[in-house]
C-alpha cells in the first residue's frame, strides 16, 4: 500500500484528541467543502458525524464478514417504524470516545452541545413501537447477536407538531433537508415491488398447476444502510430501510408534448410510498397508501433475506435454521403470504413445505389489544391492490379452517373467530390472526399483556396452540436511557459502583444499600436537580413559560390517546387549581404539570384533548391567585431529544392508562430508571415494576384490568351518578362544560363532556378520578419530605435493571430465534 494511503488510513481510525481533530478539518475541506472560518454549526455535524463514521465502517464490514464465515443465524427485525433519535452522541458513547471528541472540538473553538444541536432527529417512528425496535438494535449490537432491521426511509416522517391557538397543527418533518451522514445509499440494491395487476393460472414443467402475478404495475425499492454501533464498538449492525423509486422518472414523450405535470406523474406516486409514516387513513385512498407501505418494505425486505440466504444454501429446507423474521407488530403481516408467493410461485416449492419453511420462520410481536390498532383490511381492496396475496391468504385459511372442523364439533362461532376473514359487514382480512397462524411463537410484551391475549384476542388461537403464546416483557437500553440521557446521575452512579451496569443492568441493584446514605441522598438529589434546571430552561425556550424547579415535575409524556387519559389527569390539574384558589393560605407543594406527545391527524378527540390542556394552562398559569403553585406545559414535537430533557428531570412518572389497555409501555421504565416514582393503574409492565421497586415505592391506584372488565359486563356503570357523588370531579367537568376554558367558544369540548357522561365513559376516567386524586395526595404529602423521597427514587433506580433491553433480547434470542453470538475478529486499535 502506498504509504500516504496507509497514513491516511490509520489517520481514520484515530481514536485519540489530535487524531479526531485532524481528521474534522479534513472531513471539513475535503467531504464538506468548507473552510473552517465560514463552516456553520450543520457544517461541523456533518463533519464530526463522517469522520464518527469513518471509525464505524471497517469494523461493520467485519462484523458482516463474520457472519458471512460462520454462515451464523441471523435475526430479521421488521418494523414499520425505528425512533432512533439521533446518532452522534449515541455513536460516540457506545464507541467510548466522547470525552476525545468533546476536546478534539474544543481545541477548534467549538462547542460539543452545538454541534449535537445541530442534528436532527432520525423521523422514522412514532411512539413506544419503535423506539423498542431502537433499543432492540442497540442490544443486539451489544450483545454481539447477528441482526438487521428492516424499515421504510420516510422522508417527512410523521409530522412535524406544532400548535396553532392552541390547536395541534401538522407539517412535514424535513430531517432530511440537508442530507443524513449517517446512511450509505444502496443504489445497486434495488427490488421489484408490484401492486395491482391480475392473476394467470397456468401448468408448470411437471403439469401441476401454478400462477403467475402479471400486468402489474411496479415500483423499485432501494436501499439505505446506518450502521448500528453496539457497545463498546465490537459489533456493528445493519438498519437498512427503503426508499421507493419509480421503474421510470422521467417520460420524455410526454414532456415533448408539453404534458409536464404527466412527465413526472409516475415518480411522483412510487415515492409517495416512502414520503410519510401512518398516512390519514380517514380516506379511502390514505387506506390504500398505507396497505401497499407495508407490502412495500415487507416485500422488499423478504426479497434481501432471500437474495442473502442463497448466497450460501441452494434449497431452502434451510431457512429456518438461518433466518429468524420478527414481525413486530401487524404492519408486516403481510410477509407471510408474500413469503409464500416468493417460495411457491417464483421458486417452485410444494405448497405444505413452503407452508412449513414460513411457519417456522416467522415469530410475531403482538403490541396491543386495541381492536383499531388490531388491522383488518377490507378483502376488495386486497383483492385489488394485491390480486396473489389474497388467493394465498383464503388458500391458508381453508386448509386451517378444514383441519380446525373435525375437532371444532359443530362450533361454527369459534371456526368463525379463527377465521382469517372477519364475515360481519364488509368483508375484511384479520391481520393478527395471519400473522398468528403463520408465526412459530407469538408473544406479548408484559406478563398482563400476555394473559390477556390468551383470554381475550387470541383466546381460540391458544386453545388450538398452548405452546405458541408466551411473554417478552420489553425493555429499555441502559446506555440511551441512563448512560447517554442523564449524564449527572450515570457519573454518580458510576463513582460509587464502577461502569458494569452500562452493559449488565443487574449490577445497578448494588445502589440499594445507598439509599440509606445521607450523603448518596444529596448527590443524588443534586443530579436531579441539575437535570430540572435543564429541562426549565428547554421549556422556556419551546413555550416561553418559566417553571420553579423546586416544584415536583410530574411528567405525562406518550402519545394523544383516550385510553392513556391524558383526560384524567387534567381533570385532577383542574381540581388541584379550584382547591389552590379556594385555600389561599395553605402551605402548597408546588406542581409543575408537564405533558407532551402528538395525536393522529385524523383522531379529533385526541386533538380536542391537546387543545384542552392547552386551553387550561392559559388560564391556570395567568392566574395570580396560584402564582408558581401550579404550572401546566404542553410540549410540542416530543421526539427522542425532548424525552433524553424530560426524563431525567422527571419526579413523577405518570402511567395511568385504563386497566388492561397498555401493553407494556417503555417509557414507565424510562421514568423509573432515572429515579421518578411511578403514580399508575395495574396496567401494562407497571405490574412488574410494582414487583421489583417494591409497592411501597409506587404510587398505584384504580381498578384492575379483572374488575374494568367486570364492570364493563355488568352494564351498571353509570358516569353520571359518579361524578354526581364527587364534588371536586362535578365542578371540574362543569368548568369545561360552560366554558371557563373557552370563552370564546363554550361548546367547543361538548364531545368530551359528552364521552365521559352519556357516552358511557369507556375509558373509566370517573371510575378512577377519587383513587387518582387520593394516590396524587399521597405523592404531594411525601414530596414534602425531601430525604424519604429520594430513598424511594434510588431504590426506584436500583430495582430496574431487570428492564434492561438486553435481558429481553437474550430471551428472544435462547426461547424464539435461537440465535447465537458471532465475536468478529478486528485488526488495528480496538474501541473502550
Amino acid at each position: 500500500m502506498d504509504a500516504r494511503f496507509k497514513s491516511r488510513d490509520i489517520e481514520r481510525r484515530s481514536l485519540d484528541v489530535d487524531g479526531l481533530k485532524r481528521s474534522f478539518l479534513e472531513w471539513l475541506v475535503y467531504s464538506v467543502g468548507k473552510d473552517a472560518r465560514a463552516a456553520t454549526r450543520r457544517d461541523w455535524f456533518h463533519t464530526v458525524a463522517l469522520a464518527v463514521r469513518d471509525r464505524v465502517v471497517d469494523r461493520w464490514m467485519d462484523t458482516t464478514r463474520s457472519y458471512y464465515q460462520e454462515d451464523a443465524k441471523r435475526v430479521y427485525y421488521l418494523s414499520l417504524e425505528f425512533l432512533i433519535g439521533r446518532l452522534l452522541t449515541n455513536s460516540l458513547s457506545n464507541l467510548g470516545i466522547m470525552d476525545e471528541c468533546r476536546q478534539a472540538l474544543d481545541r477548534l473553538g467549538l462547542s460539543m452541545d452545538d454541534v449535537v444541536d445541530a442534528e436532527p432527529d432520525a423521523a422514522l417512528g412514532n411512539g413506544g413501537l419503535g423506539r423498542l425496535a431502537a433499543c432492540f438494535l442497540d442490544s443486539m449490537a451489544s450483545q454481539g447477536l447477528p441482526g438487521y432491521g428492516y424499515g421504510i426511509r420516510y422522508e417527512f416522517g410523521l409530522f412535524e407538531q406544532r400548535f396553532e391557538n392552541g390547536w395541534q397543527v401538522e407539517y412535514p418533518e424535513q430531517w432530511l433537508q440537508f442530507g443524513n451522514p449517517w446512511e450509505f445509499a444502496r443504489p445497486e440494491v434495488l427490488y421489484p415491488v408490484q401492486f395491482y395487476g391480475r392473476v394467470e393460472e397456468f401448468r408448470d414443467s411437471v403439469g401441476e398447476r401454478a400462477y403467475r402475478w402479471v400486468d402489474a404495475d411496479r415500483v423499485l425499492a432501494m436501499a439505505y444502510d446506518t450502521p448500528v454501533v453496539g457497545f463498546g464498538g465490537e459489533t456493528i449492525n445493519t438498519l437498512r430501510l427503503w426508499s421507493a423509486r419509480a421503474t421510470r422518472d422521467f417520460n420524455f414523450g410526454h414532456f415533448n408534448d408539453g404534458a409536464y405535470m404527466k412527465a413526472v406523474e409516475q415518480k411522483i406516486l412510487s415515492e409517495n410510498l416512502s414520503r410519510v409514516l401512518y398516512p390519514n387513513d380517514a380516506t379511502e385512498t390514505g387506506k390504500e397508501l398505507r396497505l401497499k407501505q407495508e407490502y412495500f418494505f415487507t416485500s422488499a425486505s423478504l426479497q434481501d433475506i432471500l437474495r442473502r440466504y442463497l448466497q450460501h444454501h441452494s434449497t431452502f429446507d434451510n431457512l429456518p435454521n438461518k433466518a429468524a423474521i420478527q414481525l413486530n407488530d401487524t404492519h408486516p403481516a403481510i410477509g407471510i403470504a408474500e413469503l409464500m408467493r416468493l417460495l411457491v410461485d417464483q421458486h417452485a416449492l410444494r405448497w405444505d413445505d413452503a407452508w412449513e419453511i414460513t411457519r417456522a420462520t416467522f415469530a410475531y410481536t403482538n403490541h396491543t389489544l386495541l381492536p383499531e390498532a388490531l388491522e383488518a383490511w377490507p378483502v376488495r381492496m386486497i383483492e385489488r391492490v394485491l390480486p396473489r396475496h389474497m388467493q394465498i391468504i383464503y388458500e391458508i385459511n381453508a386448509k386451517f379452517l378444514n383441519r380446525t372442523k373435525a375437532k371444532a364439533d359443530g362450533d361454527n362461532a369459534r371456526l368463525s373467530r379463527l377465521s382469517l376473514i372477519d364475515e360481519r359487514g364488509e368483508r375484511r382480512v384479520r391481520m393478527g390472526n395471519l400473522a398468528f397462524l403463520g408465526s412459530h411463537k407469538v408473544n406479548g410484551v408484559s406478563a398482563l399483556h400476555t394473559e390477556l391475549m390468551k383470554q381475550t384476542v387470541f383466546a381460540d388461537f391458544h386453545e388450538e396452540f398452548p405452546d405458541r403464546i408466551n411473554n417478552k416483557t420489553n425493555g429499555i437500553t441502559p446506555r440511551r436511557w441512563l448512560k447517554q440521557a442523564n449524564p449527572a446521575l450515570s457519573e454518580l452512579i458510576t463513582t460509587r459502583i464502577g461502569e458494569g451496569w452500562v452493559s449488565d443492568l443487574s449490577q445497578i441493584a448494588a445502589l440499594r444499600e445507598k439509599a440509606d446514605d445521607v450523603v448518596f441522598r444529596e448527590e443524588f438529589r443534586r443530579a436531579k436537580r441539575k437535570n430540572k434546571k435543564r429541562l426549565a430552561a428547554y421549556i422556556a425556550r419551546q413555550t416561553g413559560e418559566e417553571v420553579l424547579v423546586d416544584s415536583i415535575f410530574d411528567v405525562q409524556v406518550k402519545r394523544m390517546h383516550e385510553y392513556k387519559r391524558q383526560l384524567l389527569n387534567v381533570l385532577h390539574t383542574i381540581a388541584l387549581y379550584n382547591e389552590m384558589r379556594d385555600n389561599p393560605t395553605v402551605s402548597w407543594v408546588p406542581v409543575t404539570k408537564v405533558f407532551a406527545g402528538k395525536a393522529a391527524p385524523s383522531y379529533h378527540m385526541a386533538k380536542l384533548i391537546i387543545k384542552l390542556i392547552n386551553d387550561v394552562a392559559k388560564v391556570v398559569n395567568h392566574d395570580p391567585s396560584v402564582h408558581d403553585n401550579l404550572k401546566i406545559v404542553l410540549l410540542p414535537n416530543y421526539n427522542v431529544t425532548a424525552a433524553e430533557i424530560i426524563i431525567p428531570a422527571a419526579d413523577l412518572s405518570e402511567q395511568i392508562s385504563t386497566a388492561g389497555m397498555e401493553a407494556s409501555g417503555t417509557g414507565n421504565m424510562k421514568l423509573a430508571l432515572n429515579g421518578a416514582l411511578t403514580i399508575g393503574t395495574l396496567d401494562g409492565a407497571n405490574v412488574e415494576i410494582r414487583e421489583h421497586v417494591g409497592p411501597d415505592n409506587i404510587f398505584i391506584f384504580g381498578m384492575t384490568a379483572e374488575e374494568v372488565n367486570d364492570l364493563r359486563a355488568s352494564g351498571g356503570f353509570n358516569p353520571r351518578d359518579v361524578i354526581a357523588s364527587n364534588p371536586s370531579l362535578k365542578r371540574a367537568l362543569d368548568m369545561i362544560s360552560t366554558g371557563a376554558f373557552s370563552p370564546d367558544d363554550r361548546n367547543r369540548y361538548h364531545p368530551i363532556v359528552q364521552a365521559l357522561t352519556d357516552g358511557g365513559d369507556h375509558f373509566l376516567v370517573t371510575a378512577d378520578f377519587a383513587d387518582y386524586c387520593r394516590a396524587q395526595d399521597a405523592a404531594m404529602e411525601l414530596y414534602r419530605d425531601p430525604e424519604e423521597w429520594t430513598r424511594k427514587a434510588i431504590l426506584n433506580t436500583a430495582n430496574m435493571g431487570w428492564f434492561s433491553s438486553d435481558r429481553t433480547v437474550n430471551e428472544y434470542a435462547q426461547e424464539i430465534w435461537d440465535v447465537h453470538p458471532v465475536h468478529p475478529s478486528h485488526d488495528g486499535e480496538g474501541f473502550r
